[in-house]
C-alpha cells in the first residue's frame, strides 16, 4: 500500500531531493478494488504473489471465468478461519459439554446463538422460526469475519465489492422468496406481489391492485438492493477514510516545519477510527443478520 502510495505518479517534486507528490486516487483505488495479485510490504521486504489466472468457461454466448482474485482469497480465509473455531467448539458441545454448562469460548458462542435465536429470530419471525436460526448466525458470523479480516494491513475487504455483498443479498431474497412460498401458498405469495385491499368496490380493488402492483414488485426487489448497498458503502466508507488520513502524511513529507505535528494527528485520528472500524464491523455484520429475518418474518406473516 505504502509503495502504491509513493510510487502513484503524482506530480513531479518542487526541487532535487524532494518526494513527488503521491497519487492518493491511484493508492485508494489499488486498496479497494479486487486484483490478481497480492501485495505484502514489510519495511525493506515487498514480495507479490499473483494468482493464478484459469480458462474461462464457455456456456452458450456466455463466458464464466472462475479466477481467484484477490477478495475471493480472503472470502476463502473467513471461511477458514469460521471451520477453524466452530468445529472444534462444536465437538467440544457434543463431546465434554453435554452434560455441563460449557465455559470459555464455547460459552461465548452459546451465549451469541442463544441469543439471536431469542431475541433475534424468534421475536422477528415467530412460531416455527427456529429453523431459520443457522442461516441467520451464519450470515452474522460470516459477513463479520469477513469484516474483521479486512481490518488487518496487507489483507483486503471482499464486502468492499458489490460482487460480494450482491451475492449474499441475492440468497437472501432466494431465501425469503421460498419462504413465502411455503408459508402462504401459491395464491397467498401471489397476494404479495398482486395486492387489492379487502372490503372495496370491485372497481375499487382493480385500480388499486393496478397501483399497488408495480409498488409491491418493486418493494420485493429494494429490499435485497438494501442490504448490498447499506454494508458496501459502510465498509468502504470506513477504509476510504482510515486510508485518506493516512495519506494526509505523504502529502505534507515535504514540509519543513510541522510535518511531524501533522503526522502524529494523522495517525491519532487513524487510531480513533479504527476503533470505530472494529465496532462498525460488528454493527454492519449484525444489521444484515437482523434485516434478513425480519425480511423473513414480514412474508411470513404478507399484510
Amino acid at each position: 500500500m505504502l509503495s502504491a502510495l509513493l510510487q502513484g505518479g503524482g506530480a513531479a517534486a518542487q526541487s532535487q531531493g524532494e518526494r513527488a507528490m503521491p497519487d492518493l486516487g491511484a493508492m485508494l483505488m489499488h486498496h479497494l478494488s479486487d486484483g490478481n495479485t497480492i501485495e505484502l510490504e514489510i519495511l525493506d521486504f515487498h514480495k507479490v504473489w499473483t494468482l493464478p489466472h484459469w480458462q474461462p468457461i464457455q456456456i452458450g454466448a456466455l463466458e464464466l471465468d472462475l479466477s481467484p482474485t484477490k477478495h475471493v482469497v480472503f472470502l476463502g480465509v473467513a471461511a477458514i478461519l469460521l471451520l477453524a473455531v466452530f468445529i472444534p467448539i462444536g465437538r467440544q458441545m457434543r463431546d465434554r459439554y453435554s452434560a455441563s454448562a460449557p465455559s470459555g469460548l464455547a460459552n461465548a458462542m452459546e451465549a451469541l446463538v442463544v441469543y439471536f435465536r431469542d431475541e433475534v429470530v424468534r421475536r422477528n419471525i415467530g412460531r416455527g422460526g427456529d429453523g431459520y436460526t443457522p442461516y441467520i448466525l451464519t450470515l452474522f458470523f460470516f459477513i463479520l469475519t469477513i469484516n474483521l479480516v479486512g481490518l488487518i494491513p496487507f489483507t483486503a475487504t471482499p464486502t468492499g465489492n458489490l460482487s460480494v455483498t450482491g451475492a449474499l443479498a441475492l440468497v437472501t431474497f432466494v431465501v425469503v422468496e421460498i419462504t413465502g412460498m411455503r408459508a402462504l401458498g401459491f395464491k397467498g405469495y401471489m397476494g404479495t406481489i398482486f395486492y387489492a385491499p379487502p372490503g372495496l368496490p370491485k372497481a375499487g380493488q382493480a385500480v388499486l391492485m393496478l397501483i399497488l402492483t408495480p409498488v409491491e414488485f418493486m418493494g420485493k426487489l429494494t429490499k435485497p438492493f438494501a442490504l448490498m448497498i447499506r454494508l458496501f458503502a459502510n465498509m468502504t466508507a470506513g477504509h476510504t477514510l482510515v486510508l485518506s488520513l493516512i495519506g494526509i502524511i505523504f502529502i505534507f513529507a515535504n514540509l519543513t516545519i510541522g510535518k511531524f505535528a501533522i503526522a502524529g494527528a494523522s495517525l491519532s485520528m487513524v487510531l480513533a477510527v479504527m476503533v470505530l472500524e472494529v465496532f462498525v464491523a460488528f454493527l454492519q455484520a449484525y444489521i444484515f443478520a437482523m434485516l434478513t429475518t425480519v425480511f423473513i418474518g414480514l412474508i411470513r406473516h404478507a399484510h
